[in-house]
This record gives C-alpha cells, structure tokens and sequence, in this order.
C-alpha cells in the first residue's frame, strides 16, 4: 500500500514499511533553493503552517481537505456535499472530533501548490490510483496527522461509505407517504392544498397548477416528506434555503408557510434570470435551479454560448446540464462549480412539465398567465422583502 507526502519542498511517495524511516527523515531533509514557478509563487520557501500537526488541528476544531470536483471526489448535490472521498474524510474527521472543510481546486497542480503553500492538510483524492488505500496526500511535515490517517483507514471503508451514497442517491432516506396525483379528477380538485397554491402562485405570477405539479414532484402532497438530505414539508425546502428566506425550522412542516416560502424562493431564482425574457422557458430555468442549484444551470448556459448557441432556450440548456457530469465538461474552465447529476435536474423540469398539462384541464380558479400580477408589483411588494443569504 502507498500513501503520497508533500513536503513542502519535495513530494515523495513511500511504502508502509518505510514510514519511520521517511518520518524521522523529514526533520533533517534540507531545502534546496527557491523556485519561481511561471505564475509568480515561490515554491520551498518555509511557511508559518509547517508545523501544523494533529494536535493543533485538533484545536483549531478544524481539518482542511484539498480535492477536485468529480462524481467520486466532491459534488454538491440539493444543497448537500458528496463524493466517496469526501464523505470517507469527514468520516475521518469525524473520528477526529474536528469538522471537514473541503476546498475544490481546478486541477492537481492547484491541489500541490496550495499543500505546499500550507492550505490544506489533506489531499482527499486518489492520486495513487493503483493501490488498495484511498491514495490521498498527507504533508509529510504532519507525522502524526500521517499516522492517525494510516491507523483509522480499512480497505472495508471505501466500498462501506461507496454503498452509503448509493442509498442516499436512490432515494432510502426519503420519509414521506404517497398520495394521489389529483384528489378529485371529477371535482377539479388537485390537493387539499390547492386554495395556497391558487394563492401565492398568483402573487408571484405562476399558473397554480404548475406549483401544484411541483409539489407533487416534491412531495407527492406530503407535508410531512423530510428527504436524506434534510428537505422538509410539501415545496421540500433545505434549512439553509428556510434560513435565508425567514422561515422558521420549527415551521418547516406547515403546509401554508412552506409554500409561501417556496413561492418567495421561486420569485427570488426568477428575478435571477431576468436576462431570459420568453416567460416559459425562464420558468423552466428556475424549476431547474430549484432543483440542481443556480450556479450549475449558469455553468452549462455558459457552455452553451462558448458553443454558439442560444443559452436562453431550456432544451438548449438542458443538453449541457448532462455533459455536466462528463470530466470533459465540468473539468472546463468555464465551469465555476465542478460536476452534476444534471439527469435528474432534465427529468425533474420535464416530469412538472408534463403533470402541468395534465392539470391544466382543472378550473375554478385564476391560473395566472406568467405575467407578474400587478398587485405583488404593487402594494404587496414589500412584503417579500428577503433577508440575506445566510450562507
């Protein structure tokens, strides 16, 4: 098994067998002259960082991990942080009694210069793909974060914490009851709940039934659904989301403030895409960063401009929030936020879409055209006033 060591003016990859040799040799290793490298930054100069090991790790309450963005290593995912390598470091960290912080760098070069620039006290990614370990970096200047590392991991860890994910991923942590896609067909009842959608949908100038239709995605008119990830109530809003939007925690699972915060969240992620004029297709947008996250759809729209195509179409759009899950896509410069499961987000958007049609023969009550009702322009525009962001 190997382990790969930055020291800060050398990387050396050892054995087990030769880590008390390679530990007593980095105290009388000698530096050799600085580098200027290309970019300007000084490689072998000491930093105040060198002697930063375990015990002072364990202070700071904090353990810093290097990685890169890919569907093994680091993604984020409905507002939670996933990878097999990532969780397998908080994992570590955890049994540590420190939190995880994950710093996502462009490329390995990035991931060497900052370990070596003493930014991070872990390389959480397999750079040693050959071998039964997780082929991480540990600075070789942390002989005693190198050896809690080497006595907490078992090879059994890597496909435990591999099986995890794919339950969260699959749905298995999801807690919520299954009800009928329309309570009354004859009746023109979609839910029991369609008097707040008929409500807040028109004060931010949606059809009713399309907020319907994605409550049904959400939760299947379940106000008490809670998803792995901490989702709660009918619109399954995140508690960082409930936070910046000034909705209690406590209040989360109450069908009528869940959906008016849904409704705030959904105007916010519309006034965001305000250079997409076509309403139709804007909605689409922001039923997909509802879904995916905003900063992954600005990814791919961009991809979509480098490619001489129009960025403000959805079914444009759609095609490259796939590629976001292909290294030659969300590896390219113009992505800011690494890789995406972008299937879900395209099947999310077209499952609302296509229950929308369905509900649109329900009537009894204002549908909204998508133009902005002129009272929320009005005298009901203060009081969507948002906080801001919490994170």
């Amino acid at each position: 098994m190997y382990f790969c060591s930055e020291n800060r003016r050398n990387v050396k990859v050892f054995g087990i067998f030769m880590l008390l040799f390679s530990m007593a040799a980095c105290s009388n290793r000698q530096s050799p002259a600085p580098v200027r490298t290309p970019w300007g930054d000084v490689l072998g100069q000491e930093t105040d960082t060198a002697s930063f090991d375990l015990d002072d790790i364990e202070r700071a309450g904090e353990l810093i991990a290097l990685t890169l963005s890919g569907p093994a290593s680091y993604y984020e995912y409905r507002g939670m942080q996933l990878g097999v390598h990532q969780l397998l470091c908080r994992r570590w960290a955890s049994s540590l009694g420190v939190r995880l912080r994950v710093e996502v760098c462009r490329d390995t070069a990035e991931m060497l210069r900052r370990m070596a620039a003493g930014e991070g006290d872990v390389i959480a990614f397999p750079l040693q793909r050959d071998t039964l370990t997780p082929g991480w970096m540990v600075d070789s200047l942390k002989p005693q974060l190198l050896e809690s590392l080497l006595r907490w991991y078992k090879p059994s860890l890597m496909a435990e914490v591999a099986a995890e994910e794919q339950r969260l991923l699959k749905g298995g942590g999801v807690k919520r009851r299954v009800f009928a896609p329309m309570l009354n067909r004859a009746g023109g009842v979609i839910s029991r709940y369609d008097g707040l959608f008929r409500q807040y949908s028109v004060e931010i100038g949606w059809d009713w039934r399309l907020m319907a239709a994605q409550c049904y995605q959400e939760s299947t008119f379940d106000p008490m659904a809670q998803s792995w990830a901490g989702a709660r109530g009918l619109m399954q809003i995140m508690p960082t989301t409930a936070d910046h939007l000034g909705l209690a925690r406590a209040d989360m699972t109450d069908p009528e403030k869940n959906i008016a915060a849904a409704a705030r969240y959904l105007h916010e992620l519309y006034c965001h895409f305000n250079d997409i004029s076509n309403v139709r297709e804007r909605q689409d947008f922001v039923l997909a960063s509802y879904n995916g996250g905003e900063s992954h759809i600005r990814d791919a729209m961009r991809l979509a401009e480098r490619d001489g195509l129009d960025a403000r179409r959805w079914s444009v759009v759609a095609a490259y929030v796939l590629r976001l899950s292909d290294p030659q896509y969300y590896q390219d410069p113009l992505v800011h936020h690494g890789y995406m499961r972008g299937a879900e987000t395209k099947d999310y958007v077209e499952r609302i879409r296509a229950r929308w049609m369905q509900y649109r023969g329900v009537k009894g009550a204002p549908g909204g055209s998508g133009t902005p009702h002129k009272s929320y322009r009005g005298q009901r525009k203060a009081k969507y006033t948002l906080r801001p962001s919490a994170q």
